[in-house]
């Protein structure tokens, strides 16, 4: 069984039960909740009730505030003093690691407290221990006595609960016996979970938060499966860590929560951006935005069998043609075909760009692969490396690039490419006949549309009905948008296609997105899709935690320093992390590591050993090049 939402194709969100958090209720028939946090010094009163009004002026209904030590756990009381002089009740939630007295302390003055499981009653020493069950069994009977205090304070004052897994902080017991895992994050919550129902203590949210959105994804589809067999209803808080700032952070956000909650999965949702907290808020809600009465799309036909494995990421076997499918990356194609006229300077924004005197093509590391040109006649010499698809009655006139067909045409008897026909397919049009003249066609390429308000759903659809047929054709999934914004965009296209591709769903895919941003912006968001559900690399990875306040840097000034001396090495993954908390173990799996260990002292990380000590923060970006360089990944920019 691998059950983990209500349906596949028909929408509806997963019920969980009521948990009060003040005044404000998440679960149940509530609406989605979007929270953040603040970047201040706990300690520094005004300066975190005036970032905290900000927040709630945009649209932040829980404020979470970090009290990593006991004197910033009994500030809560002063900051939520003065919020209410203010006329502001908005909840707060305390964030905890390392330090349980704090955590105690604090579940007597806010609403909520957020314990990390990897670190509550851990410290982690990167140890393999092989734990007997026997051994085992102790380590939870020492947990359960560091535990049990917070959860009879909790009971006593109403005070809610985040028991909230990190996948970087897994501690040194569950690594031991589960490794590295979505199984590992399930059992860490679990662990504490458990010693909670055996308290009678159900005022809990639970949330499984990674860097990598398919380890995200995996852990929270996990965590239901393990609370519909063991008839549990803990409402969901999601989030991906450390998504980073701007593109990169919305791309990475609507990629890993969308995905959950186009399943119908998740309770309250924080957007995690190094940004000012205040910058989430719109960006969660125009999340949100994207399924306003999803749960009326036109109905999809159940599945029967499913042949996916929801778990564990597995590319779809699919053929390969030219270059699309087989053990190729997704490949991308731009949809020009409604454009009057196209020149060489119109595929600048797709990555190529001529060069009049050397009379060359120079193509960057995000150029597009394929694109549709419809009817137009182009009279210059494209790039060798941009295959170009024509309308197929443009096509036959010519017999340049290759053919998009309807269904209609490839299933008459015209004459076809012998290399690559492209046949444009929605789920209405998929028939026996078509899946069987697919079968034995080694040349041929679906175009995949969708017009459901609940795209997920029906493109899944269609790929189960390919994979139950042996049906190996390769698949070019088509995002059809139109009127957005560009962050709407952004958001939209991130959910619907990163959702698929991180089933391993698709072997490329378009943004067809007319009146919505520039086509430079539109073949960006493409390649940062592929990128945020790594089936695609084709840039630097920066892994930055949102600020708060244990950050020991300008988080925000830090990584735009890096960003512009990094940017160009492709592949490499650079975790910028404010403090020891969001340290080696929330880099998870991050190459290089830059981590505040101190006031203007930084640690400097290769994967998550610690190799430089203390790095005065002027110094700091050199050294980490110097490291780039020393273990072979850095390049000379051009």
């Amino acid at each position: 069984m691998t059950k983990y939402c209500n349906s596949l194709t028909s929408y509806s969100r997963f019920k969980t039960h009521e948990v009060k958090v003040g005044k404000l209720i998440i679960g149940g028939e509530n609406p989605i909740r979007v929270q953040s946090m603040t970047i201040t010094d706990t300690m520094d009163t005004l300066a975190t009730v005036e970032e905290s009004i900000r927040m709630i002026k945009k649209g932040c209904e829980l404020v979470r505030i970090t009290a990593p030590s006991r004197k910033q756990a009994e500030n809560l009381e002063n900051i939520k003093e003065e919020l209410h002089k203010r006329g502001y009740t908005t909840p707060i939630v305390a964030d905890i690691h390392f330090t349980p007295n704090a955590a105690e302390i604090a579940a007597k003055i806010v609403e909520k407290v957020r314990i990390n499981p990897g670190n509550y009653a851990d410290k982690k020493k990167f140890e393999e221990i092989n734990y007997t069950d026997e051994s085992y069994k102790e380590e939870i009977k020492r947990i359960r006595e560091k535990f049990i205090p917070l959860i009879k304070i909790c009971k006593k004052y109403k005070t809610a609960m985040r028991i909230g897994t990190n996948h970087g902080s897994l501690s040194d017991r569950i690594l031991s016996r589960y490794g590295d895992t979505p199984k590992g994050m399930v059992e860490s919550a679990m662990e504490f979970l458990r010693i909670c129902q055996e308290e009678n203590y159900h005022d809990i949210i639970l949330s499984m938060k990674a860097s990598n959105t398919r380890v995200m994804v995996h852990a929270y589809r996990l965590l239901v499966h393990e609370m519909i067999k063991n008839k549990m209803t803990y409402p969901l808080h999601l989030g991906v860590t450390e998504a980073g700032e701007g593109a990169d952070g919305r791309i990475k956000s609507a990629v890993g929560i969308g995905a959950l909650l186009a399943d119908g999965i998740g309770d309250t949702i924080r957007v995690s951006l190094t940004e000012a907290p205040e910058f989430e808020m719109p960006v969660a809600n125009n999340l949100l935005a994207h399924f306003n009465n999803i749960e009326h799309h036109d109905p999809i036909q159940k599945i029967k069998k499913n042949p996916l494995n929801p778990f564990e990421y597995s590319k779809r076997i699919s053929n390969k043609v030219q270059n699309i499918g087989g053990e190729n990356p997704p490949v991308i194609l731009a949809n020009f075909s409604e454009k009057e006229k196209i020149t060489p300077a119109t595929l600048f924004a797709l990555g190529y760009k001529y060069s009049v005197p050397l009379d060359k093509w120079h193509i960057s590391e995000m150029a597009t692969d394929y694109l549709f040109v419809g009817d137009n006649n182009l009279n210059f010499e494209t790039p060798g490396t941009l295959g170009i698809i024509y309308n197929y009655n443009s096509w036959k006139k010519h017999k340049k690039g290759f053919p998009m067909l309807s269904v209609n045409e490839y299933l008459s008897e015209i004459e076809k490419s012998s290399k690559m026909n492209i046949i444009n397919i929605c789920f209405s049009n998929l028939n026996t006949q078509l899946i069987n003249k697919l079968k034995s066609d080694k040349n041929a390429v679906i175009f995949l549309d969708s017009l459901n308000k609940n795209t997920v759903a029906e493109i899944r659809r269609v790929f189960v009905r390919l994979i139950n047929n042996d049906l190996n054709t390769p698949v070019i999934i088509n995002g059809k948008y139109k009127n957005l914004s560009h962050e709407q965009l952004q958001l939209s296209a991130s959910t619907n296609l990163g959702a698929l591709l991180l089933d391993g769903l698709g072997d490329g895919i378009c943004i067809h997105a007319p009146n919505c941003t520039s086509n430079q912006k539109v073949n960006s968001l493409a390649f940062g899709i592929l990128q945020a559900t790594r089936t695609r690399i084709s840039k630097t990875e920066y892994i930055s935690c949102p600020s708060c306040g244990r950050t020991l840097f300008d988080l925000q000034s830090t990584t735009a320093k890096i960003r512009n001396v990094t940017d160009h090495l492709k592949g490499v993954k650079i975790g910028i992390m404010g403090c020891i908390v969001n340290g080696p173990g929330e880099m998870a799996d991050a190459d290089y590591g830059y981590v505040g260990t101190g006031p203007g002292k930084i640690n400097l990380y290769k994967e998550k050993t610690v190799v430089k000590k203390n790095v005065p923060e002027e110094d700091a970006v050199d050294a980490l090049i110097d490291l780039i360089k020393e273990h072979g990944d850095w390049v000379e920019k051009k």
